[in-house]
């Protein structure tokens, strides 16, 4: 890993991808290298084949909307904080399918490293956010770091209040 000098951090505006955002100007500042972040956003609440009901669509998307809001300013006092101490970071903010969007980045930005948040998604985040991390991994020209995001020990504290668990 000598040879890192430029590091993208793959954003969706998630509380997963704080993760990934911090490893990334974690290598950054320990490589002194260069770090972008790319944040895809994709027609992630478009309708294709009537999949969902309109109604249900709209709570997804006020959901989405409101914790992305949240995200944001997580990512922007994060990045301020690095800009404080030195650190130069360039965001980008991309509209497509989420595989083409990174590979383009990665080739126009000559990245040695791409790092992603990664989860196991149920069917419905999978459908909204059209990711394919196969796709990803097996046409990058550069090493791929996923961080590892346990959604669920979220589901369990908030379960265990309640006095439930879920079986693994």
């Amino acid at each position: 890993m000598d040879d890192i000098q430029r590091i993208l951090v793959v954003s969706r505006w998630t509380k997963d991808c704080k993760k990934a955002l911090h490893h990334g100007i974690s290598l950054a500042r320990s490589y002194r290298a260069e770090l972008s972040i790319l944040h895809i956003i994709g027609g992630m609440f478009e309708l294709t084949g009537g999949l969902l009901y309109a109604s249900r669509l709209a709570d997804l998307e006020a959901g989405y909307k409101a914790e992305v809001e949240e995200v944001k300013r997580d990512f922007d006092a994060m990045i301020e904080a690095e800009h404080a101490k030195g650190m130069a970071i360039k965001e980008t903010i991309r509209d497509g399918k989420p595989a083409a969007e990174i590979f383009k980045a990665v080739e126009e930005g000559k990245i040695d490293l791409l790092i992603m948040a990664h989860h196991e998604e149920d069917r419905l985040e999978h459908y909204l956010f059209c990711r394919d991390y196969e796709k990803v991994l097996r046409r990058m020209p550069c090493s791929v770091m996923l961080v590892k995001t346990e959604p669920w020990k979220e589901m369990d504290k908030k379960a265990s209040r309640r006095g439930k668990s879920y079986p693994l």
